[in-house]
């Protein structure tokens, strides 16, 4: 990754940061009263997303899933994940995947969602292609909804090898590009 100070120099700065002592409320008194109005962060990278989807398969059969994020900017990305949370009729331990990016290693983080980290840096215009492979249960009916993208994080340098679950308990601006996709499963 561009730029990166080792992980432990980085956690070692924000646990420091975590330390500071917070000042008396009895010093924070002023005659004045002053609204203060907090600003969204923007993104450091955003995304333009497109899914497809199989549109009708037959139950046991498979659906395939393709995700194409585009890196809009104004920055290039080096904290983003990619995937999201398949069906229920999905049958999460049959998930298959490939890609463009090297290296790229998925992983279930939840009962239906698989989220592949960063092995790249994506430069502002570039895009990763992801396709997933996932077998419909023979149980399986109706309408199945998947709701696939990226997600990309405002990290300071050197946070950018942290893992997903990491960033969300530290509060960190996190930006979602998803888009919900069906697939019908017919007899």
């Amino acid at each position: 990754m561009r730029n990166s100070l080792p992980k432990a120099a980085s956690l070692a700065l924000l646990a420091g940061a975590l330390l500071i002592p917070a000042v008396p409320a009895a010093a924070t008194t002023t005659a004045t009263t002053a609204t203060t109005v907090t600003k969204a962060a923007d993104p450091f990278s955003a995304f333009s997303v497109k899914v497809k989807a199989t549109k009708t398969v037959k139950a046991g059969g498979k659906i395939k899933y393709t995700i194409v994020a585009t890196n809009k900017g104004p920055h290039y990305a080096d904290a983003w994940f990619l995937g999201g949370e398949f069906p229920k009729g999905v049958d999460v331990n049959s998930i298959r995947y490939d890609t463009n990016h090297s290296k790229m290693r998925c992983e279930l983080v939840s009962a239906r969602a698989f989220w592949c980290p960063p092995t790249e840096v994506i430069e502002v215009g570039d895009s990763v292609v992801m396709n997933f492979y996932a077998k419909v249960k023979k149980s399986a009916k109706g309408t199945q909804k998947a709701t696939l993208g990226v997600v990309s994080y405002n990290v300071d340098q050197g946070m950018e090898d942290m893992s997903k679950e990491e960033l969300d308990r530290l509060g960190i601006p996190e930006f979602g590009y998803t888009k919900s996709v069906t697939t019908k499963v017919v007899r």
